[in-house]
C-alpha cells in the first residue's frame, strides 16, 4: 500500500461507510467515520430545510474539523494508513446546495480559514450511483429522518460533487457503484483493492466493479 491517507466520498446512501469499514479491516487502517448521528439539527433539517440548514452545516463543519485535526495530525506507530468516509470539502459542497446566497458567503469565509489547517488525502475514491440506487440504500438503512429525502435534493448533491471532483487536483478513483455490494460480493471489494495497488496522476480514473 503506497498511500497514507485515503478518503471515500459519494452521495447520501452511496456506500461510503460500508467500503471504508471493510478496507480498514483488510489493511488494519485507522478508520475515520463521520459522526452524523451527533448532529442535533439533522432530523429538524429534513423537516424544515430553510430554517435549520445553516446550523446544520455549521455543526457538521465544526465536528469534521475537530475529528480530522485530532485523528490525522497524530501519527500512529501501528497504523500507517488512515481511511476516512468523508472529505472535509463535503461541508462546502452540501452548504452550496442547502444555504441561501448570503449564508453561503459567510459559511465559505469560515470554511476557507479552517481548511488551511488540514491535510488533504492522497487518493479520493468516489462512489457514483444513480438516485434510484441511492434511495434503495437509504430505505434499507432505515434512518427515519432520511426516508423523505426528495430525488431532486440527491440530484443537486450529485451534480455539485461531480462539478467539484472534475477540477480537483487529486487522483480520483471514480467507481461505478450502480450495483455495488461491498458486504457479500468479494469481487467488488477485490476490484477496489487491486486498484489501490496502483499509483495515479491527478484527475478522474474510472473503475467498473463488473466486467
Amino acid at each position: 500500500m503506497q498511500y497514507d491517507f485515503i478518503t471515500i466520498e459519494g452521495n447520501i446512501g452511496a456506500g461510503k461507510t460500508t467500503l471504508a469499514t471493510a478496507l480498514s479491516r483488510i489493511y488494519n487502517a485507522r478508520l475515520v467515520l463521520e459522526a452524523f448521528a451527533d448532529n442535533p439539527f439533522l432530523p429538524r433539517f429534513y423537516e424544515n430545510p430553510q430554517q435549520f440548514a445553516f446550523p446544520l452545516e455549521l455543526f457538521f463543519m465544526a465536528e469534521r474539523y475537530k475529528q480530522l485535526q485530532e485523528l490525522l495530525v497524530q501519527k500512529s506507530m501501528f497504523q500507517q494508513l488512515t481511511i476516512s468516509d468523508y472529505l472535509f470539502t463535503k461541508s462546502l459542497l452540501f452548504a452550496r446546495v442547502t444555504l441561501s446566497e448570503d449564508e453561503f458567503k459567510l459559511y465559505q469565509r469560515l470554511f476557507d480559514i479552517i481548511q488551511q489547517q488540514l491535510i488533504q488525502p492522497q487518493l479520493l475514491i468516489y462512489l457514483h450511483a444513480p438516485v434510484k440506487k441511492l434511495q434503495e440504500n437509504i430505505r434499507k438503512r432505515q434512518r427515519s429522518y432520511e426516508q423523505q429525502i426528495p430525488d431532486e435534493y440527491l440530484l443537486n448533491i450529485q451534480d455539485t460533487y461531480l462539478q467539484y471532483i472534475r477540477q480537483l487536483p487529486l487522483p480520483v478513483l471514480f467507481v461505478d457503484a450502480s450495483n455495488a455490494d461491498f458486504i457479500t460480493n468479494d469481487r467488488h471489494l477485490n476490484r477496489i483493492m487491486t486498484a489501490l495497488d496502483k499509483a495515479y496522476a491527478p484527475g478522474l480514473h474510472p473503475l467498473a466493479l463488473e466486467d
